[in-house]
């Protein structure tokens, strides 16, 4: 049995770049989530940073869907 080093290494440095991608998208959508919790104490509107908080949730999702799609495919 022969291992591919190079092709091992390509999918370990994928998948890194991919979790540490998504973990800063889910990172920033709970961010904006905590700007619509401060602003609502304060009395402001939040509208943008919300929207944001979803577009990056549903990007996450997106992403995972992706991932089980081609997992299943």
């Amino acid at each position: 049995m022969k291992i591919d080093w190079a092709a091992l290494g390509s999918v370990f440095g994928v998948s890194l770049v991919v979790t540490v991608a998504l973990v800063g998208l889910f990172t920033l959508g709970i961010m904006g989530l905590s700007r619509r919790e401060r602003a609502v104490a304060q009395g402001d509107s939040a509208g943008l940073a919300v929207t944001g908080a979803y577009a990056c949730f549903a990007a996450c999702a997106a992403a995972v869907a992706y991932g089980i799609s081609l997992i299943v495919a």
